[in-house]
């Protein structure tokens, strides 16, 4: 299909990569956690019918978590580094480099998305003129698609990682005249309870449940 998929990530470097998660784990494990989570978000993309598959990326994959098997996928990818101040105005410019077809943009929060459900939902930017817009449960979003990167303007008046920030976010596309679709909502990653919530989701043998699981048994 006619679309391009574009993953926002972070490099897994422990001490800056789910900070949050990393109170309750460790640096090295909250990294760990990250990096399983990236790479299975990068198969499932991979997997999926994508004409286009970009990574813009922040951070040093060089000190990453996984930095090995991180390099061999994201050498299907194109990658392009992060730019901007802010991560509103880095997603602005993450749509502009990517943009050619309609773009379907998913973060690294959501291991357990599926080639099947990106490919239903990315799909739908096929229809002239149509935006999608994929809920997450904390009040965010955790996927985008815009047929014109111009729609991604929108973001730079919408406060990030706050609990209004989907609904903003639609109300954003919504004033620049954007027809949206909505997606199913889906939990993010930010906080141990999520990990072993959205483990239960993923498939058995997933870089992301087998981490989230050693995770789990180290701790008890």
């Amino acid at each position: 299909m006619k679309v391009t998929a574009l993953v926002v990530a972070k490099a897994p470097v422990p001490g800056l990569a789910k900070t949050r998660l990393a109170k309750t784990l460790g640096d090295a494990a909250a990294a760990d956690i990250a990096a399983a989570a990236l790479l299975d978000t990068l198969d499932a993309v991979i997997a999926a019918d994508f004409e286009i598959r970009v990574v813009a990326l922040t951070g040093d994959l060089e000190l990453a978590s996984r930095r090995g098997e991180l390099e061999s996928v994201l050498a299907s990818y194109t990658v392009v580094r992060q730019r901007g101040d802010g991560f509103a105005e880095r997603l602005v410019h993450a749509h502009e480099d990517a943009a050619g077809n309609p773009v379907f943009q998913i973060g690294m929060d959501t291991p357990q998305v599926s080639a099947a459900l990106l490919n239903s939902s990315a799909r739908l930017l096929t229809e002239p003129g149509r935006s999608v817009l994929g809920m997450a449960e904390d009040g965010g979003w955790w996927a985008l698609g815009i047929p014109d990167p111009a729609l991604a303007q929108g973001l730079l008046d919408v406060p990030m990682s706050h609990p209004d920030t989907g609904a903003n976010t639609l109300a954003a596309l919504h004033a620049l005249g954007a027809r949206v679709a909505s997606l199913p909502v889906l939990r993010d990653v930010d906080h141990e309870d999520d990990m072993n919530a959205v483990a239960q989701l993923c498939a058995p043998q997933s870089r992301f449940r087998v981490a989230a699981l050693r995770s789990a048994s180290s701790g008890s």
